[in-house]
């Protein structure tokens, strides 16, 4: 195990896909699922609610992650594990990105059993990401 001082990026990392990933999985086995059982009728209130709330989470939450990739290249630029955990990373940015965010802005607009389904699978792929980071940076720590 190579706990050196040369490892404080990886700690970095681990702590901020750790946290991210609680995060992740608390929106997909609590958050989406309430939201996702909300009448269409009580809908727009709703969603707006969650919006509000979340926002400034996955703002703190995405530069953890961005903090924690910056500081575990700079330690270990040629690391596999450090470059599988940024892959996860980058999955859950561009799911969010692609997929989650355009998705919430139109379903700011209008209620659609479609567009919830599009929201939950790009939920899904960002748990895959943010999986595949904890486990790969947790590799790389342990390494």
């Amino acid at each position: 195990m190579a706990w050196a001082g040369s490892d404080v990026g990886v700690v970095l990392l681990v702590v901020a896909t750790t946290l991210h990933a609680g995060f992740q999985l608390t929106v997909t086995c609590v958050v989406y699922p309430a939201l996702a059982a909300v009448e269409p009728g009580a809908w727009s209130v709703a969603h707006d609610a969650h919006s509000r709330a979340i926002t400034p989470v996955v703002l703190l939450t995405y530069a953890g992650l961005l903090l924690g990739v910056a500081a575990a290249l700079w330690d270990r630029p040629a690391d596999l594990w450090v470059w599988v955990a940024v892959g996860g990373v980058l999955l859950t940015f561009a799911a969010t990105a692609l997929g989650a965010a355009p998705t919430h802005s139109k379903l700011g607009r209008e209620w659609r059993a479609d567009l919830v389904r599009q929201l939950i699978l790009a939920d899904r792929i960002r748990l895959v990401g943010a999986l595949v980071a904890v486990l790969a940076s947790s590799a790389a720590l342990l390494t």
